[in-house]
């Protein structure tokens, strides 16, 4: 078990990279108050190059985040459930392997390869993984409408420029620490928060060398980036 030990790597790139590079950017564009294009070019004709390569980077950002918005809106579609379709092994993408670990007592002798039934909803139903590269599927349907409701919603947000994204900031801004409050108090009032809590206050140091630990909390740092 990784504990808390991702949060010293995130943290050390947080201050070290994140943070002094937003600076510059807001600096920068505050200093000559010109596009991210203009500005380098400026500075020093030169480095005009930056400036566009900077602009690609975004482009490709941005594709690639709406995507994860539409994951966020395709999790809260199927949120709007009593029995929520991750909670259980009662479905029809679930495996024989699948064990609700949660509802498990005692008594059951879960077999080595057992998975939860979180996992294979995110693998199995959300993303449908294939076999391999060499089988690329057909499209997810249902997630094609989620992506197009995020880029419908990303387009109003910004259609009026700065007259509508100023507006929606005061919603993007607050909502979603408000959301991080909520399940702040739900999640300390489950059993066995004061398990969960030390679990994260005390990690195991000795885990940093392994890869996987990153690896396995790159939706948090995705969720923690979305909020930046």
């Amino acid at each position: 078990m990784c504990a808390g030990a991702f949060f010293i790597p995130y943290l050390i790139f947080l201050f070290a990279c994140g943070i002094p590079v937003f600076l510059l950017e807001t600096s920068l564009g505050q200093y000559t108050s010109e596009g991210g294009i203009t500005c380098w070019r400026r500075i020093c004709p030169l480095f005009e190059g930056v400036g566009y390569a900077t602009q690609v980077i975004v482009a490709l950002l941005n594709i690639y985040y709406i995507v994860v918005l539409a994951w966020a809106i395709f999790f809260l579609f199927n949120s709007f459930t009593w029995d929520l379709p991750w909670a259980s092994c009662n479905n029809t993408w679930n495996t024989d392997s699948c064990v609700a670990f949660q509802r498990g007592n005692s008594s059951i002798n879960h077999h080595e390869n057992a998975t939860s039934p979180v996992i294979e909803f995110w693998e199995r139903r959300v993303l449908r993984i294939s076999s391999g590269i060499d089988h690329i599927g057909s499209l997810n349907w249902d997630l094609v409408a989620c992506l197009a409701i995020a880029w419908v919603i990303c387009y109003f947000c910004i259609w009026k420029g700065v007259k509508s994204t100023g507006k929606v900031v005061y919603f993007t801004a607050t909502f979603p620490y408000i959301m991080l409050l909520i399940l702040l108090v739900r999640g300390v009032t489950l059993p066995g928060a004061s398990r969960g809590i030390h679990f994260y206050l005390y990690p195991d140091l000795g885990r940093l060398s392994d890869p996987q630990v990153g690896y396995e909390k790159k939706p948090l740092i995705l969720s923690l980036n979305i909020l930046y």
